[in-house]
């Protein structure tokens, strides 16, 4: 059936080679790639394919010469895995989908657990006491009636994750898990028409319930972690206005420019593709691509970036690049390979995984015909094997991690840390050395009045309404003194000058300071200084725009340091930008101007090193160095883009969930290592005794469930210590208000200039 979809809308074809992305369905583990990639490249005429487990997609490259579409789909689903035409916003439904069907079956699966308990703690109480066997039978039945349909439900993740395995010829978690419950719920039937004391269905269904949070915790992380590639097209124009030889203007799509092809670009309009500066006097906001913070002007033969923002003037421009050769394009080429990069770390548990199901089925099965050998019967040989696949079940070793997970990324969300990635955790207790951007990171978003307190407090309140009325780029950093002063009405904007209203009998003004009476001889002179003035009748004052550093940002480079960590400011802003910040906060090493591959190549330099880079940062330039870093944090206020890439989004204005982070997640990974202990040592008791007889298949099934406790207990203690000590550091200013203290503003640091 999966060769009879029709491919050829979706091939593309360069350099004689044909390209397609598919939407790979069947993936359950990062074990999955090694085996899809391996598989198909053993097709004669495949060039490469690569799977993003965190899309759940696969990209192929082939020779169409020697391979059709048609035998790439078979392959797949000869591996057994289902393919289709990729198309992000159906893979995202599809990926909803999937999570609304897991939510489910664990409702389904708690709902018969907790009543299947019910029913046997009645008869745990009769069986020591006066309890008949009709009345156990008809508890038993009952509870046969609830946990049959709910394990058909609620196993179907498992089912069909197992049977694509075996299909496939090979072993995975899921088997073992498959197998357990149900020979389970074959020995309950068995032993309930046999009028037995005890039954297993409680065993089956707790067993289902247990596995399926953890299913549902990997699922949602997971989800979190896919890159959000439609942000990009957001700041792709996708019209251009072409410039014919006769000088008439094209309306023609971006995509279809070609190098050497004059275009014009409006006032407010993005540029369409890469190029050169032609004609025309204007400036370009380009902070998204280059991270600069100031508008540059621009002049003939200055190159321009697709995706820029062009300010007030009219602008004439040779095309250099198109299509997807832009520099936009570049970054989300680089997203991909760090994404796919970074899926190696993903493997290892998996691997361990797949040497862990043969293990589990040879016990058991040792365990049969030991039994058997020895004399005893098929029933209790039967009985002890199942026991000995229910106790090995890997429910302790399927929740150490995620257990831990949820109860720290709990006291990150406490300190304003929203986690993105379910193995955040892990990285982020390696790291050793930290990379922070500037622009936007390490300063505030938006530029602010630096001589606020020096200004008279009406004044100032008036510059702010005043700037509400701007449109000029200084007047936002004003209009953030207004608070939630509504504008004036009737303002009258000067082009060039400022804005101007009456205001109780006396004219305002906001604008230049020229425009506010003001001679070049009263305006002081600071390097990276934007001076704005206001007017009210006789009293004027001017302003100074310029960036702040947050406010904890000196004491957080300090701690992180004391920490152990290595500090380095990577930026793509002006050098003489990021030399005095670097000086603030005490930084030796740190370079400006870079792009995104020097950024890149930056990370790679370190990890070569076998440095374990945490890097913080919040520009569109900065998403390939997140995904490419081994761990990442960006700032609410980062692009969207950029957010979907880090491991890790705070908020607020300070930077002391950064330091949580580390903290936090080094108690974690103390605990993960903890628990994977517990369930170790669990499995070297618990076996023998199942081995020897002296554990029933519901006895192992409580001490299944009790080594899952134990491990869950273990990771509570993630809120305690030093981890929650610095998570309460991290002063909620976004509404998330931890519980252990009260927000106080007072205590807050005062927002630190920076003057270059």
């Amino acid at each position: 059936m999966l060769a009879n979809i029709d491919l050829s809308g979706y091939i593309r074809r360069e350099n004689g080679s044909a390209h397609l992305d598919l939407a790979v369905e069947g993936m359950t583990c990062a074990a999955c790639i090694g085996e899809i990639e391996h598989g198909l490249t053993a097709l004669p005429g495949m060039i490469g394919a690569r799977v993003n487990y965190g899309r759940h997609r696969l990209s192929v490259n082939w020779d169409e010469a020697r391979l059709a579409p048609a035998g790439i789909l078979d392959a797949l689903r000869r591996l057994g895995y289902r393919a289709q035409p990729y198309i992000p916003r159906a893979a995202e439904e599809a990926e909803a989908r999937h999570m609304q069907h897991l939510l489910k079956c664990l409702a389904v699966a708690g709902f018969a657990s907790m009543n299947v308990m019910l029913l046997s703690v009645s008869v745990w109480a009769g069986n020591v006491s006066d309890i008949t066997s009709e009345t156990r039978d008809m508890f038993h039945w009952i509870s046969a009636l609830i946990a049959l349909p709910a394990t058909a439900y609620a196993g179907q993740p498992f089912f069909a994750s197992a049977w694509r395995a075996l299909r496939g010829g090979h072993l995975n978690m899921d088997v073992p898990i498959v197998i357990g419950i149900t020979l389970g719920l074959v020995m309950s039937i068995f032993e309930t028409l046999n009028h037995a004391e005890n039954a297993y269905f409680d065993a089956a269904v707790t067993l289902l319930f247990f596995l399926l949070c953890g299913r549902v915790l990997d699922q949602a992380m997971r989800r979190k972690t896919r890159a959000v590639a439609g942000n990009l097209a957001a700041l792709k124009a996708i019209t251009a206005r072409r410039i014919d030889e006769d000088g008439a203007l094209t309306l023609t799509p971006a995509e279809a420019l070609k190098p050497g092809e004059r275009v014009m670009v409006a006032p407010g309009e993005r540029v369409p593709a890469d190029g050169r500066a032609l004609s025309g006097a204007t400036s370009v906001d380009e902070g998204v691509i280059t991270g600069e913070t100031q508008p540059r002007d621009i002049a003939a033969g200055d190159m321009i970036y697709a995706g820029s923002l062009n300010g007030a003037g009219a602008l004439t421009m040779e095309v250099t690049a198109a299509g997807q050769a832009t520099l936009i394009d570049d970054i989300e080429r680089l997203l991909e390979r760090a994404q796919e990069g970074r899926s190696l770390y993903r493997r290892l548990a998996d691997r361990a995984a797949s040497f862990y199901a043969p293990i589990v089925h040879g016990a058991a099965l040792i365990t049969l015909i030991t039994w058997l050998v020895m004399g005893f019967g098929f029933r209790d040989a039967a009985i002890t094997a199942i026991a000995v696949l229910i106790i090995t079940c890997p429910c302790a070793l399927a929740l150490a991690i995620p257990a831990v997970q949820v109860v720290a990324a709990g006291a990150l969300f406490r300190a304003n840390l929203l986690l993105n990635a379910g193995d955040a955790l892990e990285r982020l207790a390696q790291v050793d050395t930290v990379v922070f951007d500037k622009t936007g990171t390490l300063t505030l978003p938006e530029p602010r009045v630096a001589n606020a307190p020096d200004v008279p407090a009406d004044l100032l309140a008036l510059a702010g309404r005043l700037a509400l009325s701007s449109t000029h780029p200084l007047a936002a950093a004003v209009a953030h003194e207004a608070g939630r002063a509504a504008p004036f009405e009737g303002v009258e904007e000067r082009p060039g000058e400022g804005v101007r209203l009456v205001v109780d009998g006396s004219e305002a003004r906001l604008g230049s300071p020229a425009f506010c009476g003001f001679t070049s001889a009263d305006a002081p002179v600071h390097t990276g200084t934007s001076l704005t003035a206001v007017q009210w009748g006789e009293r004027r004052a001017l302003l100074e725009v310029r960036q702040t550093l947050r406010s904890d940002a000196a004491a957080i480079a300090r701690d992180l340091a004391t920490s152990g960590c290595g500090l380095l400011i990577l930026s793509g802003d002006r050098p003489e930008a990021v030399a005095p910040v670097a000086a603030a906060l005490g930084v030796d090493a740190w370079r400006g101007g870079l792009t995104p591959q020097d950024k890149i190549a930056a990370l790679a330099a370190l990890k070569a090193q076998g440095r374990k880079v945490l890097m913080v940062g919040d520009g569109l330039n900065d998403a390939p160095a997140l995904a490419a870093a081994y761990v990442s944090l960006s700032p609410v206020t980062a692009a969207d883009l950029t957010q979907a890439q880090a491991d890790g989004v705070f908020l607020g204005e300070r930077l002391a969930p950064v330091k949580a982070a580390v903290l936090v997640s080094r108690r974690a990974r103390r605990l993960m290592l903890q628990n994977l202990g517990i369930a170790a040592i669990y499995n070297m008791i618990a076996v023998p005794l199942a081995f020897l007889g002296h554990v029933t298949p519901f006895v192992a099934a409580v001490a299944m469930s009790g080594s899952s406790l134990l491990v869950t207990a273990n990771a509570l203690r993630a809120r305690l210590g030093e981890g929650s000590a610095a998570a309460r550091e991290a002063v909620p200013e976004f509404g998330v208000r931890p519980l252990t203290r009260r927000h106080d503003n007072a205590q807050q640091d005062t927002a630190q200039e920076v003057t270059p």
